[in-house]
């Protein structure tokens, strides 16, 4: 997920950790040009060269469709579908879908629904009568809007290094369901994959069928969705991709995990061709009746009443002023995002092999998709703006009642960071826009009341524009670096695992303090307490524990609200 993000469209079926930050380096953007009437230049080769900008000819890469009016646009893919035999990928190549996966559990549960098995307000002990008395208060609504407030199985110490084994569907409930509730159920949204893992299991109670058995007959094989299948499922022989993740300059093979892990969080598999049939069959009405699919396309409002910008396996928002439906999916090899915009007909699926390294999947099906319905991502020249200028966008803007976006001046840029998240500097293109850089979809503009004075910040990213009031409050303190030696610090360098392959090496470069994760860049980090770090450009903080002994065990990293163990290790 983009780290400013307001509305989290793009969730991953397995966050397993929060990486410090994303090891992305973006190609030049052909979608830059613009054609003119006189260009003899097709939409098709438009998209295509949107397309070839972000893969290299020796990397994992993608597979790309874009469907307009029902009709293909660019179906293409770019990269190897295998580095050791350097096999170039096919259009037609399967891949792991992630959370792309929730959509369709959703529908099976919908109709399920329409056939009177089940009702959206059905609680958990319904089908799981030894469920403890939490879920009475948790309905299957809850579980489809990520509303339920059971803590996600995924983000649980030691899931990683478990995620190898095949476990069974009851074992993987015993193991989250006396989890105490992180919040009242329908009180607020955190996305989770626990509640997408009961959805599974109560398919499976009510039909009588496997989870891999029901999506197949009820879903791809009507469709005529002949690849699409359950990991460890498939009904054809359709050549599949591997997956990679990025180690340094290079890529290797991802991680290992058991496909009945990510289960009916995200353990499908498909093909750019596969999801146009499943967009067509959703124009068309298929599957559910009328009210169904609106329902599924609804955002879900909380008890008080906000809207969680999420509904029944889909995101939902805006994208370039028309409504969006949309998803994404990262999962060990594989990163994924699709988006439909039902009022122009657009379907735009992207699907890499490779689950880091390589641009975000909604970064390139947002420029696709912008291009197709000829609004495409402008380009952005950096303009020079004096100090007074910019000194009157610096402030405090409102997110929600707890968040905020706070703007201050370095030099002759603005830095932008929200609560306890990741700064990024902004670079003016006109007198009140700037952006993060030309590899980015992130820009924000001022606007001004009838006075002349900066009124509020719109922060468009990925088609989705933002209005934040700017607030009448004292910029927040930044944290003071702690005084801390060289002697000190040296107990602390070291390296700290979070995974298998996955390291954290803390360091000293001359005067500088950083850490390093593994295949990713250093990133500096700032004492505030005798065993306490910043690192302000990430929105991150480790904190380091010792023994009895005084001898230092590991240290927490905190990133997004979520805390994660490394142990040192060397």
């Amino acid at each position: 997920m983009s780290k400013l993000n307001a509305i989290a469209l793009t969730p991953i079926a397995f966050a397993t950790l929060l990486l410090l930050q994303s090891p992305i380096t973006y190609a030049q953007d052909a979608a830059k040009m613009k054609p003119s009437a006189a260009s003899a230049t097709t939409l098709t080769q438009q998209l295509d060269q949107i397309g070839a900008g972000y893969y290299k000819a020796d990397q994992p890469g993608a597979t790309v469709i874009v469907m307009k009016d029902g009709k293909t646009l660019l179906r293409k893919a770019y990269g190897l579908a295998n580095l050791r035999n350097k096999e170039a990928l096919q259009a037609d190549h399967v891949m792991r879908l992630g959370s792309i996966t929730k959509q369709f559990t959703a529908v099976a549960i919908l109709q399920l629904v329409e056939e009177g098995k089940i009702a959206l307000n059905d609680p958990v002990t319904k089908f799981f009568p030894d469920y403890p008395e939490t879920g009475k208060t948790v309905t299957i609504e809850h579980l489809l809007t990520h509303t339920s407030g059971i803590p996600s199985y995924t983000g649980k110490p030691g899931f990683v290094a478990k995620s190898v084994k095949d476990i069974s569907v009851s074992e993987m409930v015993d193991s989250f369901k006396n989890d105490a509730l992180e919040f009242e159920p329908g009180t607020s949204y955190k996305y989770n994959n626990s509640g997408y893992f009961l959805l599974g299991a109560i398919i499976e109670k009510v039909s009588g069928e496997t989870y891999a058995n029901y999506v197949a007959k009820r879903i791809f094989t009507p469709l005529g969705m002949n690849n699409t299948a359950h990991e460890g499922h498939e009904r054809s022989q359709q050549a599949r991709a591997q997956g990679y993740s990025q180690r340094g300059e290079g890529f290797d093979p991802s991680m290992k995990i058991s496909m009945t892990q990510p289960y009916a969080a995200g353990s499908l598999t498909s093909t750019v061709d596969d999801l146009a049939k499943w967009d067509a069959a959703i124009t068309a009405g298929k599957l559910l009746k009328a009210d169904s699919w609106k329902r599924a396309f609804t955002s879900y409002k909380l008890k008080n009443g906000q809207d969680t910008n999420y509904a029944y396996g889909w995101g939902v928002g805006q994208f370039e002023g028309q409504p969006m439906i949309s998803h994404g999916g990262g999962i060990p090899g594989f990163s994924t995002y699709a988006l439909r915009l039902p009022k122009d007909q657009v379907y735009v699926a992207v699907l890499h092999n490779a689950d880091r390294g390589l641009p975000q999947p909604e970064m390139i099906a947002s420029r696709l998709a912008a291009a197709v319905i000829g609004k495409p991502i402008p380009e952005f020249k950096t303009v020079m703006l004096d100090e007074k200028t910019l000194n009157q966008y610096v402030g405090v803007y409102r997110i929600d009642e707890k968040n905020r976006r706070i703007v201050v001046r370095e030099g002759n840029k603005l830095v932008m960071t929200r609560t306890d998240g990741p700064r990024t500097e902004m670079q003016a293109y006109s007198q009140n826009g700037f952006f993060k850089d030309q590899n980015s979809l992130l820009r924000v503009e001022f606007n001004r009341n009838a006075k002349g004075e900066v009124s509020d910040v719109v922060v468009h990213q990925n088609g989705n524009a933002v209005v934040h009031p700017k607030l009448n409050e004292a910029l927040p303190e930044a944290p003071k670096a702690f005084a801390m030696s060289v002697e000190q610090f040296a107990e602390f360098a070291g390296d700290y695992q979070i995974q298998p392959n996955f390291v954290l090496n803390v360091r000293r470069e001359g005067n500088r303090y950083v850490t390093q994760a593994t295949g990713q860049g250093p990133v500096d980090i700032m004492p505030i307490s005798a065993d306490t770090f910043n690192a302000p450009d990430v929105g991150g903080q480790l904190k380091f524990e010792k023994d009895a002994d005084g001898k230092v065990t590991q240290l927490i990293l905190t990133q997004g609200g979520r805390n994660t163990p490394a142990k040192k290790i060397k």
